[in-house]
């Protein structure tokens, strides 16, 4: 049996619509109830809800907490997937490769562009592909998303497409 780690930070993959504010936002976490609906017989997921926030009310503090709990979770062993808000995904992900050393397992950041739940939403199509990419994946620090893995020196969202794209220069 396969082990994962699952951070839950917020971001869209998590929002919510409220009919009292009329606005989508981040209010509890759902993804326990979406991975219900995977079928992941040799697979433990290990929910570890961390924040609730949209990425761009992240704070520098937030992003030491997700480096702290990955310092808690790194010497199991296990791989790592980190929900996300798109926004500031990668800034996250250069914090956590710039903070830890020596990764032993793939980290891997994900998100959606709109909420779990919502009429075409992305978010289970990249918590799947997230889950499936830890354990395909060596060490490193990793964006899995619209089908695409991206090393997180790599990658940058583009609002006009609405998806990530690789920064990486080709020879």
């Amino acid at each position: 049996m396969q082990t994962i780690y699952l951070i839950t930070t917020g971001g869209t993959i998590e929002k919510a619509y409220s009919e009292q504010s009329g606005a989508v936002l981040n209010v509890a976490s759902k993804i326990g109830a979406y991975l219900q609906k995977l079928r992941l017989p040799d697979c433990d997921i290990q929910v570890i809800p961390l924040l609730n926030k949209d990425s761009l009310e992240m704070t520098e503090e937030d992003r030491a907490a997700v480096v702290k709990q990955l310092a808690q979770l790194l010497p199991q062993g296990h791989p790592i997937v980190i929900t996300h808000g798109t926004d500031t995904m990668v800034q996250t992900g250069l914090a956590i490769r710039d903070a830890v050393a020596g990764l032993q397992v793939p980290v891997i950041l994900t998100g959606a562009m709109t909420p779990l739940g919502f009429e075409g939403s992305d978010g289970l199509q990249n918590l799947t592909e997230s889950l499936l990419a830890a354990r395909l994946l060596g060490p490193g620090v990793f964006v899995v998303i619209h089908g695409q893995v991206f090393p997180v020196d790599q990658v940058r969202k583009d609002k006009a497409l609405a998806t990530f794209v690789s920064t990486k220069i080709a020879n």
